[in-house]
């Protein structure tokens, strides 16, 4: 049996299946990872940017970047390995969990728990009451930089976790508790550095659950998992669903 087949078949006979998916699994879309070679914006490091401090001190540099980002994203379609656990999430027991804000596992069809928030949603950078509350604008390129709260008239920010900042509550919760309770357990496209997103996969397996990454390289999580299949996800997963359908 090959790697793909033993994950086809454990993905078909899993009750409750968890899916942990980082920015590899956007990477056929378009979508650069802004890790290693994609780390670079004009000059600025992604990690220099995404940062209150860095809002704090310019705020329309910062969104300078957001707004091209968003742009590229606009552009891009969701490729097969959104299509294939968009199609698995339609399942009962299955739970979506991103890191990712681009919103393509939504536009594919999944509603997943998302961890860093979303690049489409802003809310007040202050913030003010109203303004807590994030709201979808998709505008693209944004006709203001830094755009304004509808709130306050004061800065929007997008609604997204930066390095720093702790991670929404309520969706961090519901990922663990979907883990915890977990029989399978992948995790697609992510490095498996990020903390506290990094630690599904040792508590789904923690449970009892069987676990597997699929990536194109060894990451941290690689010794630790039933399974390391390498490859592009998107790659694998369709593959996988192909043997899931036969």
């Amino acid at each position: 049996m090959t790697p793909v087949e033993e994950l086809a078949r454990r993905v078909v006979d899993a009750e409750r299946l968890v899916v942990l998916t980082g920015a590899g699994l956007s990477a056929a879309s378009g979508v650069p990872t802004f890790r290693g070679a994609d780390g670079l914006w004009r000059q600025y490091r992604v990690a220099d940017l995404a940062t209150p401090e860095a809002f704090a001190r310019d705020p329309r540099l910062v969104w300078e970047w957001y707004d091209w980002r968003r742009g590229m994203i606009r552009r891009a379609r969701p490729n097969p390995g959104h299509e294939v656990l968009a199609a698995w999430a339609a399942r009962p027991g299955v739970t979506l969990v991103t890191q990712n804000v681009d919103g393509l596992l939504e536009r594919a069809g999944a509603d997943p728990i998302r961890l860093h928030g979303s690049i489409w949603h802003l809310r007040c950078w202050r913030p003010c009451a109203a303004g807590r509350t994030a709201w979808r604008d998709e505008t693209t390129p944004l006709a203001t930089l830094p755009p304004p709260c509808p709130h306050c008239g004061g800065h929007a920010r997008p609604d997204v976790t930066w390095f720093g900042e702790p991670l929404d509550r309520t969706s961090l919760e519901a990922a663990a508790q979907a883990a915890a309770g977990a029989d399978v357990c992948l995790a697609v496209g992510t490095s498996a550095v990020v903390f506290p997103a990094a630690s599904l996969l040792p508590l789904a397996r923690q449970h009892g659950a069987w676990t597997a990454e699929i990536n194109i390289e060894a990451t941290d999580a690689s010794g630790a998992v039933d399974l390391a299949v390498r490859g592009k996800s998107e790659e694998v997963l369709a593959e996988a669903q192909r043997i899931v359908a036969s």
